[in-house]
């Protein structure tokens, strides 16, 4: 019975302060990556319309200008490409110059990519750097530049993982670039406590964005398929490709979740809670089926994760 009210008074206790929100909010600059669309875009017209004062970075002109168009004057946009040196030191004296003396509030890190994910062996090491070059290294260039004004704010870092930084069950680049923000936020936070500054990490599910679309998913994994040697392909087979391509259909039309605010919520609270939490699980697959499988023996997870998965030719 003690243990019981011991859990239930940790909830209430952290339910009462997660409601505790910041003052001033209106008077707050945030600098998102990866506005284009997705995740960035919508926080930026959430945030946009919440009264703060968004910096907005796109990858291209286009999908600055349409984001300019659907909010209001407050908000700013600029050009970044995460993985060049130049574009982030230009972005980073583009902030400066917007902020001025008040420093930055909130630093989120949403850029990202996909690309192929497939089994690793059908892979190439310049696969794997494609990816890591936006979601791990362009995200801790940012971080290191933008860092100061951060600090002068005594603000907020919200980095963008996944549930994959959790449990790393599809080839590709994107998993080990996950588990590389979790690393380097854990590592971020400990160190920036003494300065005032809090980092969240926020770990989305499945959701239907332009990084999962359907089309481009499927299209990139028959390219992939196509380029693999001929040996792997014949150590998988045709029948393991035919039946993987259906399982990612699959769960790309039928598992994917459409409800952008499940995510982007999360990270508004991460920017406007005097309490912010560490860790945010977005969506519902990843609050009651990715988390707590994350914490499973590695066995029963393992069991559970590809029992569904086709058997390639030359299994033993």
């Amino acid at each position: 019975m003690c243990l019981y009210l011991v859990v239930l008074l940790y909830f209430v206790i952290r339910w009462y302060r997660e409601r505790q929100m910041v003052e001033n909010v209106r008077e707050k600059y945030v600098f998102i990556t990866g506005c284009d669309s997705g995740f960035g875009n919508q926080l930026a017209r959430q945030l946009d319309a919440r009264g703060l004062r968004v910096l907005a970075a796109c990858l291209t002109q286009k999908g600055a200008e349409q984001l300019e168009k659907a909010t209001s004057e407050r908000l700013q946009t600029t050009i970044l490409d995460v993985t060049s040196v130049e574009s982030v030191v230009a972005a980073t004296t583009w902030v400066k110059g917007c902020v001025r003396d008040k420093g930055l509030w909130g630093l989120v890190n949403n850029a990202g990519v996909v690309e192929s994910v497939v089994p690793n062996e059908w892979l190439t090491k310049d696969d794997f750097i494609k990816v890591l070059n936006v979601n791990l290294i362009g995200l801790i260039d940012v971080t290191l530049h933008m860092l100061p004004l951060v600090k002068k704010a005594r603000g907020r870092i919200v980095n963008v993982a996944s549930i994959l930084g959790r449990l790393s069950f599809l080839g590709g680049g994107y998993c080990p670039s996950k588990y590389g923000v979790e690393a380097f936020s854990d590592s971020l936070r400990r160190e920036l406590r003494p300065f005032g500054v809090k980092i969240a990490i926020v770990e989305p599910g499945y959701f239907r964005t332009n990084m999962t679309c359907i089309q481009t998913s499927l299209e990139s994994l028959e390219r992939q398929w196509v380029n693999t040697p001929q040996k792997v392909k014949d150590s998988y087979g045709q029948t393991y490709f035919d039946s993987f391509y259906k399982m990612m259909k699959e769960n790309l039309t039928t598992r994917c979740s459409t409800n952008l605010y499940l995510v982007t919520d999360c990270m508004e609270h991460a920017l406007t809670s005097q309490h912010p939490r560490t860790r945010y699980s977005g969506g519902w697959d990843a609050q009651f089926f990715y988390i707590p499988l994350s914490y499973l023996p590695t066995a029963l997870a393992d069991l559970v994760l590809t029992w569904s998965w086709p058997k390639p030719a030359q299994a033993v």
